[in-house]
């Protein structure tokens, strides 16, 4: 740390607690809510002397997937004996879970010494015109790279983008490699109304002479992506092109498939996460890593590659989180993630009934989502997160009686703007052969796996 720095840490107005410090970061969010741009985020790394420079990123972006596929590339690193840093958003329980080094949230001292050290270049640029104060995410981001470079020393940041890829401001870095999960109907409002659009934003964080890793299927977005990818010289592996898997079982728990790639097959690859979507997050972070190996000399044995994928959680999403009664958390909330979820209700779980709870957020496509969801359930409890920008419980219910009049289907319609009590009442629903699910922004999955584990309100999820 420099001289002046160490003389702002100590200043007056200096923070004392970790609390203090991530109640200025989070703060910031209802002040100045998102600013999408890399001006901001290119002048505090000059400022901080480029921390990003010393980092190798596997960067990854995607609509649905980015986080599981995030969580199969760090926990096979991992088991290769790689230190790991991992970014991600937004987080389930506590804002330190986002920076994580082999699986260990930011310790209170180092975010409170590092935020010190940010906190006199951000009111800085934030007093100059041009760039005008940093966002949260921001912010949070140039925490989470000074934390890799100065304290955790990871040999591998595993890097998810917050929102879209271009202008997102994880965009700062030139990664190793950079992975494009897939693209669909999400932030459409931000990113365009168009998934070729939408693809533009994410093919955004391609570099010159990066390889890139996709599992983009629509045709108009997967060629944005394959247009991005030769105007940067950039090397790109396809799924179904270049690499590919196949299916070979499907229990619950327990997953498995053949890989076939440019470089060589693995056979029956074990995973534990449960859907069908998970063999193709599964399929890219094998990929991601084969490049890893050819490009880099990254050391993946088969034993530990076999062990990661079969050691993957990723909590959130299709997680059992109760026995009695049983009950599945999943972070479904658009139309592709609804389809996803769907799939694995029928394919993967058994139960005589169906209760489904939700929660969503104002801005997201609820038409498309029900549509996978309706056929299924018996009864649909219709609730509220905790959050500022929720949906309207009793606008989803209207919405949801006139898909079922349109669909011919019935259900029990339930509305309880009070998410504990909705989950009180989904509880007392469900029976011993019955199926409780709840579904719909992460922002309402962090406060109920919270409250089953712990009996304590989350922090809210960024």
């Amino acid at each position: 740390m420099s001289t002046m720095q160490q003389d702002h840490s100590s200043a007056e107005g200096a923070f004392q607690t970790a609390r203090e410090a991530i109640d200025w970061i989070v703060g910031r969010m209802e002040k100045l809510g998102m600013k999408p741009g890399l001006a901001r985020m290119q002048q505090l790394m000059a400022r901080l002397g480029h921390p990003e420079r010393r980092l190798k990123f596997i960067h990854v972006a995607g609509t649905n997937g980015k986080g599981s596929t995030c969580a199969f590339l760090t926990s096979v690193l991992r088991a290769c004996g790689y230190d790991v840093g991992t970014f991600t958003s937004p987080y389930l329980e506590k804002y330190t879970n986002r920076i994580q080094v082999n699986g260990e949230d930011i310790d209170d001292a180092s975010l409170v010494r590092l935020v010190n050290e940010l906190k006199p270049v951000i009111e800085e640029i934030s007093q100059e015109e041009e760039y005008g104060p940093p966002t949260m995410f921001e912010i949070t981001t140039a925490l989470a790279i000074m934390y890799f470079a100065k304290v955790g020393y990871p040999d591998y940041v595993v890097w998810e983008t917050g929102l879209g890829g271009r202008l997102d401001c994880t965009n700062i870095v030139t990664p190793v490699v950079s992975v494009i999960t897939n693209v669909g109907h999400d932030h459409m409002e931000i990113l365009g109304d168009t998934l070729e659009l939408v693809a533009a934003e994410k093919a955004g964080i391609i570099k010159a002479g990066v390889p890139v890793i996709t599992a983009v299927d629509h045709p108009g977005a997967l060629a944005v992506v394959e247009q991005t990818a030769k105007d940067k010289m950039a090397t790109i592996y396809k799924l179904g092109a270049q690499y590919g898997f196949t299916p070979t079982g499907s229990e619950l728990d327990n997953q498995r498939l053949d890989f076939r790639g440019p470089f060589r097959e693995l056979q029956d690859v074990e995973i534990s996460l449960n859907g069908s979507h998970q063999l193709t997050n599964a399929a890219v972070a094998i990929m991601t890593l084969e490049v890893l190996r050819q490009y880099y000399a990254c050391i993946v044995d088969d034993e530990d590659l076999r062990r990661g994928l079969r050691e993957t959680r990723w909590p959130g999403r299709l997680e059992m989180i109760s026995q009695q009664p049983r009950l599945l958390l999943d972070g479904a909330h658009n139309p592709e993630g609804a389809q996803t979820l769907a799939a694995a209700l029928r394919d993967v779980y058994r139960y005589d009934k169906l209760h489904f709870m939700i929660g969503m957020l104002s801005t997201k496509n609820h038409t498309g989502y029900l549509r996978h969801i309706l056929p299924l359930v018996d009864t649909l409890i219709l609730t509220e997160p905790d959050f500022h920008k929720k949906g309207e419980a009793s606008k989803l219910a209207e919405l949801a009686q006139e898909l079922l009049k349109d669909m011919n289907l019935q259900a029990d319609i339930v509305v309880e703007r009070d998410w504990k009590r909705a989950l009180t009442l989904l509880t007392e629903r469900t029976g011993s052969d019955d199926l409780a699910v709840v579904s719909g922004t992460l922002y309402l999955i962090s406060d109920v796996r919270s409250w089953i584990i712990k009996q304590t309100d989350s922090e809210k999820g960024w």
